[in-house]
């Protein structure tokens, strides 16, 4: 029979860590910590196959799930000495998820199960205390019916807020046995009246509902929305854990907490974490209570007067630095811990690799080598390419003013401006038309995870550093501050307040995530230096990195960032750019309206001068770099005007009546640009557009080369073609023009003429285009529109519901589609090389900063890709990762 169920504690585990895709990370983590000595509470978990099989089967289980199950609780209770059900020493558990990659808040657990009428009695009594019995029976009512049952989560905080409003008491804590009696028979009658039928006493009834309820969770939207913003296919599915529970709610010398081995915010070497004394774990991250500091350095650096763990409990402090290091030098890596103390004795209830801010990243990478745990390749593997991407946009400027409005925690550093909103709704309404939004809340749930990824900030004014808002938004890069308790929101009003200053929807604040300041209006940044750990890691990339890395760049300052971003040349220089600008628009319309190859010279003649500057400001900067310069791609009627004044403007300087102008217009009009007049057709068409484009590329590589002493070697490509001949025509006219210039210039220079690969056609002809192409390029945005057959511009009306379906697992517009394109491109590589086997080849889509997309390049050897400035690290260290990857 299948295994479906693995055991762990007591010293010995059935799975171990490198069983993480079947026991998902929670389940795995558990297992090898149980394997190396870390106290850890007994269990068992439920494999990601059984999560397979139930979505595969209409929602059934596997043949021998049940009896497995039975036999694995029955070794929990053989070791702890109670048994589930019994209304003496009752066994409780929790039923938690464990994706193999980390989602966390994102799915349903439930704590204290096998609680009922009968074992609450048991527990109260085994406990000496009536009061933690009952409150763990309410606290499992709400969370079972929330979870299971489908009972409005709110439902139960109205009435727990008027309990203690009849009692006068603000605290939980604050509330007797009798309380909590009282509120459990309200629970209990309000779940009946909602659902018809009374709350569930059996509990296998419990275990199976919760089990369930977790296997459902991996398709809430909350999960489906957090997988896709984070690439975590839906085939995964989840692991379910089942674990003895154990309490930290049972008294004073009870607490519970989460702790990061390293900050997680800077990424320095001191421990970090929060503690909250006589309760559970969920009060800790959904900022119920304030929670207090693990260390005395915390306490004091946050200015809090709470005393830390390390001074209330002292020895168990010792005891959990010294599982820390355990962990961290097992794992080699920052690990998220969650343990609890029950009347005196450490139970560690979770570990994985944390969650941190690139920054972090990057510095415990750097550390972790100078400390001798990891070797440099490691090093480079351990930073997420994508996250870069925080690092490379500007900071708050130190020097400009600032009107500080509250302050919170630092939950998430970097700096974000916006208008302020106050739901997720609003914020995902307001983000699609255009505005950049801080999502302000007064504490964060997994349902806002929609409305968080579009916010450029998050604020909240509940909560610490481990909340929901602070582990996600640190996840996602996006800056957060939290637990700014000045501030009260007032959601009916849509504003929030401190003192006197009333912020209302749609005013413009400032966060700062890295001092936890909050605000008035907005505030100027800074360029950030790429310098420190940063430089010390990219340099441990490019020694490891096989593939080039190019930028597509056509003004100065594009090239100029690309270069500080360390691009080794530009793989894309985009002609048609050029000529938006007011001062050459005119002349570019009055060659299109042009009634024969004179005019269009003539018209041409203008724009030579400006190309021929925009070349010799691109090669200067570049300084002997590679330069891949694109000919003319778009239709025409692009740069032609859609207003009247325009119009009339172009009629004036072409000689011609508006009505002619008119009618030009109306005549480029195509049906189907993408497929139309485009790319080395115009040049077909009209050579002197690329005879005019030839020469500026080849006298400013000449000047540049003589008043640098810098050697251009300029690469013209000719876009769009479907074979071998339309790149021969166009050859002809550049090498014709190449002559002229050399001979005015009286010396000569290397110049290559290749192609873009954008069409299937070219992809299967590549050998013979090869004879005369020195490079391909490609261009594999439009190669994957006509492959696909699909829009980039209109495909995102019905994308997500082919991700929903199974029919593509990502957008093949933002991650390259390895099966038909990536097949098509293989194809051009390996007949292309067979015919010229020196051909340069590469991409300048946006896969090319794409890090699955990067990978994919590497395996089929290309020799550069080519992406915006601003993903030039990303594509780097993607370069590097996928080189040692191919290396092993």
């Amino acid at each position: 029979m299948a295994k479906w169920v693995y055991t762990f504690g007591d010293g010995k585990a059935e799975g171990s860590a490198a069983m993480r895709n079947l026991l998902g990370g929670k389940g795995a983590n558990l297992a090898e910590m149980s394997r190396i000595g870390v106290p850890v509470p007994p269990g068992f978990t439920i494999s990601t196959e059984v999560c397979t099989h139930y979505y595969t089967n209409g929602n059934t289980y596997p043949e021998g799930l049940k009896e497995q199950v039975a036999a694995a609780l029955a070794g929990v209770e053989a070791a702890l000495g109670m048994r589930f059900g019994d209304p003496v020493n009752p066994l409780l558990v929790s039923v938690r998820s464990g994706a193999r990659a980390s989602m966390p808040g994102m799915m349903d657990t439930v704590l204290n199960l096998g609680l009922n009428d009968v074992t609450v009695e048991g527990l109260a009594k085994r406990a000496s205390d009536a009061r933690f019995a009952y409150d763990s029976y309410r606290r499992f009512i709400q969370m079972y019916s929330d979870v299971v049952l489908g009972v409005e989560h709110h439902l139960f905080e109205d009435v727990l807020e008027e309990v203690k409003r009849d009692a006068g008491v603000t605290q939980d804590t604050e509330l007797t046995a009798e309380n909590w009696k009282g509120v459990i028979q309200r629970y209990k009658a309000m779940v009946a009246a909602e659902l018809g039928k009374p709350f569930p006493q059996d509990v296998k009834e419990q275990i199976w509902g919760a089990i369930g309820a977790v296997f459902g969770s991996w398709m809430n939207q909350r999960a489906i929305t957090y997988r896709r913003l984070h690439g975590i296919p839906e085939s995964w599915g989840t692991a379910v854990t089942v674990q003895s529970m154990v309490f930290g709610n049972m008294g004073e010398d009870c607490a519970t907490g989460v702790a990061f081995t390293r900050d997680p915010s800077t990424g320095e070497n001191a421990f970090y974490g929060e503690y909250l004394v006589n309760a559970q774990g969920e009060d800790v991250v959904a900022g119920i209570r304030t929670p207090q500091h693990l260390t005395i350095n915390g306490k004091t650096r946050h200015g809090s007067d709470l005393p830390a763990m390390e001074e209330v409990m002292p020895s168990l402090f010792t005891e959990l630095v010294n599982i820390r290091n355990i962990l961290e030098m097992h794992y080699k890596d920052m690990q998220d811990m969650e343990f609890t103390i029950q009347q005196g004795k450490l139970w560690m209830l979770q570990t994985r690799n944390g969650k941190r801010t690139v920054a972090a990243s990057v510095k415990i990478a750097v550390d972790m080598v100078a400390e001798g745990v990891l070797t440099k390749e490691q090093a480079v593997m351990r930073v997420e390419p994508q996250q870069l991407d925080q690092l490379l946009h500007p900071t708050l400027d130190p020097k400009a003013p600032r009107t500080v409005l509250a302050k919170g925690l630092p939950a998430s550093p970097g700096a974000a401006s916006g208008r302020v909103v106050f739901t997720a709704a609003d914020a995902e309404t307001w983000a699609k038309n255009g505005e950049k939004v801080i999502l302000t809340r007064i504490e964060t749930s997994p349902e806002d995870i929609g409305g968080m990824h579009v916010s450029q900030g998050v604020l909240t004014t509940r909560g610490g550093m481990t909340s929901h808002a602070a582990v996600v938004a640190r996840g996602m890069g996006t800056p957060c501050v939290a637990g700014a308790g000045e501030i009260r929101i007032d959601y009916k009003a849509k504003q929030m307040r401190v003192r006197d200053t009333v912020v209302k929807e749609g005013d413009t604040i400032t966060l700062d995530g890295s001092t936890g300041e909050v605000m008035l209006g907005k505030v100027p940044t800074i360029r950030p230096e790429l310098t420190g750990d940063f430089g010390s890691l990219m340099g441990w990339v490019d020694e490891v990195r096989t593939m080039k890395v190019r930028a597509n760049a056509e003004t100065p300052l594009d090239a100029e960032t690309a270069r500080r971003f360390g691009a080794e040349g530009i793989g894309l220089c985009r002609t048609e750019h050029m000529f938006f600008d007011p001062a050459r628009i005119i002349s570019m319309r009055e060659m299109i309206l042009a009634r024969n190859e004179a005019g269009r010279r003539a018209a041409l003649a203008k724009l030579l001068p400006y190309q021929r500057k925009d070349f010799i400001d691109l090669f200067t900067i570049m300084k002997g770099l590679p330069v891949t310069v694109r000919l003319l791609d778009p239709p025409l009627h692009e740069f032609l005007p859609n207003t009247e004044a325009e119009q009339a403007e172009v009629a004036a300087a072409s000689g011609v009546d508006v009505g002619a102008v008119k009618a030009a217009v109306a005549a480029l009009h195509e049906t189907n640009p993408m497929l139309g007049h485009r790319g080395c057709r115009l040049g077909v068409t009209y050579p002197e557009i690329y005879e005019m484009q030839a020469r500026a590329i080849l006298e400013a590589a000449v000047e540049v080369s003589k008043t640098t002493g810098n050697a251009v070697v300029p690469e013209i490509m000719i876009p769009l073609v479907m074979g071998k001949i339309e790149l021969d025509m166009m050859k002809a006219v550049i090498d014709t023009v190449a002559k002229e210039v050399f001979a005015a210039a009286g010396m000569t220079l290397t110049y290559q003429v290749g192609t873009m690969i954008e069409l299937p056609r070219a992809a299967l002809r590549a050998a013979e285009i090869a004879e005369t192409a020195e490079f391909f390029s490609f261009g594999t945005n439009d190669l994957t529109q006509t492959t696909m057959g699909m829009s980039r511009d209109d495909a995102g009306n019905f994308l997500e519901i082919y991700r929903q379906k199974g029919v593509v697992e990502t957008d093949p517009f933002a991650t390259l589609d390895q099966e038909g394109v990536g097949e098509l491109i293989k194809l051009a590589v390996e007949r292309g090389r067979a015919t010229r086997p020196t051909i340069k080849l590469g991409i300048c889509g946006e896969h090319g900063g794409d890090p699955a997309s990067v990978a994919f390049c590497q395996s089929i050897g290309l020799d550069y890709v080519s992406c915006s400035p601003y993903r030039v690290p990303i594509a780097r260290l993607a370069a590097a990762q996928a080189a040692l990857k191919q290396a092993k």
